[in-house]
């Protein structure tokens, strides 16, 4: 299989193809503990070169994996079929509009790369992972990302507007909000596009599919919960039992781990830059289950950022030589701590 792909792409990818032992090897892992050898690693320059993939995995049933970073702990981005690294070529912020809070770049972006783009604007994109240094925005969409500030600027899914796609038969598709009436006139369309829509209304406008999506999936108060697709986000459409009066397929995509479209573009809903003047309070204490009985109430306060640590990770700062350094907050031997950020521009 390995010297057909390499045969049918020599000469015809503007990007670059790889079938080699070492580039399979190398993108057999992530950040987790998994290992998959794939069969192939393409770095696309084009859309062009995405849809000449997307033609080729169809006609030998192959998957295609698409990636950025690669930071995923549960094995996101390994695969047996084609790795598509989007990190190299697809790296542009497109377009910004302040007035209206939104930016539109592609899938390669990093998270505080565009951050520090949108600084000077006194915009940023709220979702923080542990990992913004190099995660990219495509990545976060693909696994709903969250981190220390979701408490106050929400996950992914809540920033993300519109996705432009391409779909299993390489043809463009744009998800954003719809109207009811957009949502009749794309369902009508006889294409996949069409037919996505058509599937969606018909399964979620049955009684009996909303109330067992009620009952069997995670209680909505779990804000990320990356247990399949979030069919349960889209039950706010009136058409679906909801009180929303349009219906935006973005918020299924995001989470989907690029399984149901491959992205080439994302716009997102930005806010202004926190408050200037931030305090960080830290509480210890003898036991974990001490410190997550105090979670819930500390949450009805105004934080910016509520994040535990226990034991296992402070030990680990001891022996590191950049966080040994920063231990001074630390008293004693805490079983736990939890860490507050509060902030006020006064």
């Amino acid at each position: 299989m390995t010297k057909l792909l390499q045969k049918t792409f020599r000469n015809k990818f503007s990007g670059e193809f790889h079938t080699d032992h070492l580039y399979r090897s190398l993108y057999a892992t992530d950040a987790s503990v998994y290992r998959k050898l794939p069969q192939a690693v393409a770095f696309p320059k084009t859309e062009a070169d995405i849809k000449m993939l997307i033609r080729v995995a169809r006609e030998n049933k192959l998957s295609l994996i698409p990636r950025t970073a690669g930071t995923s702990l549960a094995g996101q981005c390994v695969g047996e079929g084609i790795i598509v690294d989007v990190s190299r070529h697809f790296t542009k912020i497109l377009e910004l509009d302040t007035e209206n809070r939104t930016v539109r770049v592609q899938p390669g972006v990093i998270r505080d790369e565009l951050n520090q783009y949108l600084f000077k604007h006194g915009l940023f994109f709220g979702p923080n992972t542990s990992t913004s240094n190099r995660c990219m925005i495509g990545g976060m969409v693909g696994n709903n990302s969250c981190g220390t500030t979701s408490i106050r600027y929400g996950v992914t899914r809540d920033k993300v507007l519109e996705l432009r796609t391409l779909l299993s038969d390489g043809s463009e598709a744009v998800f954003t909000s719809l109207s009811p009436a957009e949502l009749q006139q794309k369902s009508a369309l006889n294409n996949i596009e069409g037919n996505v829509y058509k599937t969606i209304t018909n399964s979620l406008s049955n009684n009996t599919t909303q109330e067992s999506i009620k009952t069997e999936f995670p209680h909505p108060d779990i804000h990320r919960r990356n247990t399949g697709y979030a069919l349960d986000e889209l039950l706010d459409y009136s058409g679906f039992g909801g009180d929303k009066d349009s219906l935006n397929l973005c918020r299924l995509l995001t989470g989907s781990e690029g399984t149901l479209a491959f992205t080439t573009e994302i716009t997102l809903k930005l806010d202004p830059l926190p408050p200037k003047h931030a305090a960080m309070v830290v509480t210890h204490y003898e036991s974990l289950e001490s410190c997550l009985k105090d979670v819930a109430p500390l949450m009805q306060h105004n934080l910016y950022l509520c994040e535990m640590m226990d034991k296992v990770i402070l030990d680990c700062t001891k022996n590191n030589r950049l966080y040994d350094r920063s231990r001074e907050f630390v008293q004693g031997d805490p079983a736990a701590l939890l860490m507050l950020d509060v902030r006020s521009d006064n």
